[in-house]
C-alpha cells in the first residue's frame, strides 16, 4: 500500500510521509495507533516517483545490499576523438603508408585506455565511440572483444594484436560497392556471395603490407567462421579457427545484432544477449562464456520492472548480465534473480531511462 496522507506526531514531526510505501513494521504500528487511514489506488507513472516514496526500510536494504559494478570501460571525449578519426583515416587510406602505424598506434591507445582505468567490464548501454556504422561497429567489436579477451586470459601483447584484429576486422568491406554494402533491402544472392568475400577482402589487404602478425590476419580472415565449420568465407573447422577470431566472433555477432541499419531493426539488448546464448553450435563456449561475464546490461542503480510487475532497483550484478539481484520497491523484497530458485520464473522486462539518458 502507499499512504495518500502523511502520519503526524503529537509534536508535528511527520511520521511517515505522503506517498510513502509502507512496510510491515508501519502497517503494524499503524493498526495498533490509527484508527484508520488513507491509501492511494494504483502505482505513480514515474519509478521516480515510486522511488522517492520508499519506506525507510527498503531504502536501508538497498543501501546494505549494493554493490559496485566492476570498473567500465570509459572513453573520455578526446580518446573517442582521435579514435574515431583514426578509424575513418584506416579503412579510407588502405594503402597508405603509413596505414600499419597507425592501426598499431589506435589499438594501442585502446589497450592503455583500458589498462590505465583497470576496465574489466563492457557497460552495453554505454559502449559507443562514433556515429557511423562502419567505425562506430569496428570500434565497439574492437572494445568488447578486448575486455571478452582479458576474461578469456589473454596477455597485454595478445590484447594489442586483438585490438588490431577488432578494430580492422570489416576492412575488407571498404572494397565493397556503397551500393551493396548500404542497400537497404534484401540482397540478392549475387550480392550476399559478394558480401561474404570481405573479409578475404580484408585479409588480403592485409597480407599484402607484410607487417601484421598471423594472428591478426586470422583474426580478419575467420570472424565469420563458426565451430560447426558452417561458416565463411573458407568454411573452417573449429580446431582451425584462431582464438582472436573466436572472440571477435561474438563481439561481431552481439553488436550487428543490436544496430539499427536500413534493412534490419535493431534487437533489445537482452534479446540480443539471449540470441548470443543459443548459439553454441557456432560460437566457441569459452569464448561466448567469456563475453557473458564481460558485460553489464543492468548497471547498479538502475530503476527496473519485472515480470511479476514490480518495479525494482538493481543491487549487484552477477555473472549472468540478465540475472542481477535486485530490491522490489514495492515489496522491499530482495530478488537473487541468478540463484533463488524461487526467482527461477522471474525476469526483468524493461529497464526506466532517466530523463538524460
Amino acid at each position: 500500500m502507499r499512504i495518500d496522507q502523511a502520519i503526524i506526531d503529537s509534536s508535528g514531526r511527520e511520521l511517515i510521509a505522503k506517498g510513502a510505501y509502507l512496510d510491515d513494521f508501519q502497517i503494524e504500528y499503524l493498526r495498533k495507533n490509527i484508527g484508520g487511514i488513507y491509501v492511494s489506488e494504483g502505482e505513480p507513472d514515474d519509478l521516480e516517483e515510486i522511488e522517492a516514496a520508499l519506506p525507510a526500510f527498503t531504502r536501508e536494504l538497498i543501501q546494505k545490499s549494493r554493490v559496485e559494478d566492476r570498473a567500465k570501460v570509459q572513453f573520455n571525449t578526446e580518446v573517442v576523438k582521435r579514435v574515431g578519426e583514426g578509424i575513418q583515416y584506416l579503412f579510407n587510406n588502405a594503402h597508405a603508408d603509413g596505414f600499419a602505424d597507425a592501426a598499431t598506434n589506435i589499438a594501442g591507445e585502446l589497450v592503455d585506455t583500458i589498462t590505465k582505468s583497470n576496465a574489466v567490464a563492457v557497460d552495453l548501454n554505454l559502449i559507443k565511440c562514433s556515429d557511423e556504422y562502419t567505425f562506430k561497429h569496428s570500434v565497439d567489436v574492437a572494445t568488447m572483444a578486448m575486455i571478452i579477451g582479458q576474461n578469456y586470459g589473454l596477455s597485454r601483447e595478445e590484447l594489442r594484436e586483438l585490438a588490431t584484429a577488432g578494430l580492422l576486422h570489416d576492412l575488407g568491406k571498404s572494397q565493397i560497392p556503397l551500393e551493396v554494402l548500404n542497400k537497404p533491402g534484401r540482397l540478392t544472392d549475387e550480392e550476399f556471395a559478394l558480401m561474404k568475400q570481405h573479409s578475404l577482402f580484408g585479409f588480403k589487404l592485409l597480407k599484402e603490407r607484410g607487417t601484421f602478425s598471423d594472428g591478426i590476419l586470422k583474426g580478419v580472415l575467420q570472424h565469420h567462421e563458426k565451430m560447426n565449420g558452417r561458416g565463411y568465407p573458407l568454411g573452417s573447422p573449429a580446431e582451425q579457427i584462431h582464438k582472436y577470431a573466436r572472440i571477435i566472433a561474438v563481439a561481431d555477432v552481439y553488436d550487428a545484432l543490436v544496430t539499427e541499419r536500413p534493412y534490419k531493426s535493431a534487437f533489445p539488448k537482452c534479446e540480443a544477449l539471449e540470441m548470443i546464448m543459443s548459439m553454441t553450435g557456432e560460437l566457441e563456449m569459452d569464448a561466448l562464456h567469456s563475453f557473458l561475464r564481460s558485460v553489464i546490461l543492468y548497471s547498479v542503480d538502475s530503476l527496473v520492472t519485472l515480470s511479476n510487475g514490480e518495479p525494482a532497483k538493481v543491487v549487484e550484478n552477477t555473472v549472468n548480465a540478465m540475472r542481477p539481484k535486485v530490491i522490489g520497491l514495492r515489496s522491499g523484497k530482495m530478488y537473487d534473480l541468478l540463484n533463488d530458485v524461487n526467482c527461477a520464473s522471474l525476469v526483468i522486462v524493461n529497464e526506466y531511462k532517466r530523463p538524460g539518458t
